[in-house]
């Protein structure tokens, strides 16, 4: 290995580089950083001079990550938040959250359903701290942890790891959801109205959920006339009368305040599933992902109760 002298390297063009890496843009980062765009590209040059790779390429209007950039990524970002967390430990202000993110993976329906009020309670908590939300589902959490591609995620479940620290947040449980309804109907939704729908799956895997196990182990079946992977579609799926969809309650009731639905009590006895956040064991300590955490915490309270 090479003898570097870091006593000759500016430690600010880090800086430089996790801003153009999250931006995507010299003058987005230049924003970012309150620099002039020339500031910007001239310590681009420097980063690459220094790790002997071009970074950051054009592409379209924007610029993109080459492999070595992709490389450096979590030892940049992570060297950059050490240094953030030894200022926290003597500085509480709040304020050094300025230009931070922080990477949340979940699955849309927790995304349809706490996403805005995430943001009001981390712009209290955390102020000026940018959350970004990354499409996420249990099996691959803990790979997205592990290689950085996540901080925190709002999981139904990792399995046991020892370089992962879960926390249980609540329970979540299932609800239907319907457009065409008889709200002047005074009784609930029976098990026979209920089969003799057309019925949308939400699944990652697209072909059965929990209702068709549930439904199997009584020898009966329903009608399942489409499929999809993300919550965020029922309602171009659900216009049409006779269509139903059986999701989390948090989901539903977030879709049923957006859009002209009706929240249904399920005729099936399902099971409740934990919901918890999960993160890296090495983090334990940073006071940004605590932080994070019990933000998450108090708004999954509001919404899982």
């Amino acid at each position: 290995m090479n003898d570097i002298n870091i006593s000759s390297t500016d430690i600010n063009l880090l800086k430089v580089f996790e801003a153009l890496y999250m931006e995507g843009s010299a003058s987005r980062a230049a924003k970012t950083l309150g620099l002039t765009q020339s500031t910007v590209s001239s310590s681009l040059r420097r980063l690459r001079t220094l790790y002997n790779d071009r970074l950051f390429v054009r592409e379209g209007k924007g610029l993109a990550p080459t492999t070595t950039a992709h490389q450096l990524k979590p030892l940049i970002f992570d060297a950059l938040d050490k240094i953030r967390e030894t200022l926290q430990l003597v500085n509480h202000n709040t304020t050094c959250y300025q230009n931070r993110t922080i990477a949340i993976g979940l699955s849309d329906d927790f995304e349809i359903a706490l996403a805005d009020k995430l943001i009001e309670k981390l712009s209290l908590d955390a102020p000026y701290l940018r959350p970004i939300f990354r499409q996420a589902y249990s099996a691959i959490v803990p790979d997205l942890l592990q290689d950085n591609v996540i901080d925190v995620a709002i999981t139904s479940g990792t399995g046991n790891s020892r370089f992962i620290r879960r926390q249980l947040l609540g329970k979540s449980h299932y609800s239907c959801i319907i457009k065409h309804y008889n709200t002047q109907q005074s009784q609930p939704l029976s098990l026979e109205a209920y089969l003799s729908l057309d019925h949308v799956l939400v699944s990652s895997a697209g072909y059965v959920g929990i209702v068709d196990n549930t439904l199997a182990r009584n020898h009966l079946k329903r009608h399942i006339i489409a499929s999809t992977t993300h919550f965020a579609a029922l309602p171009f799926f659900l216009q049409q009368e006779n269509r139903i969809a059986t999701i989390p309650t948090h989901a539903a009731n977030a879709l049923e305040q957006l859009n002209d639905f009706t929240v249904l009590a399920c005729p099936l006895e399902l099971e409740s599933y934990p919901v918890e956040a999960a993160w890296r064991a090495k983090d334990d300590q940073s006071p940004l992902i605590q932080t994070v955490v019990t933000s998450i915490k108090s708004v999954l309270e509001s919404i899982l109760s």
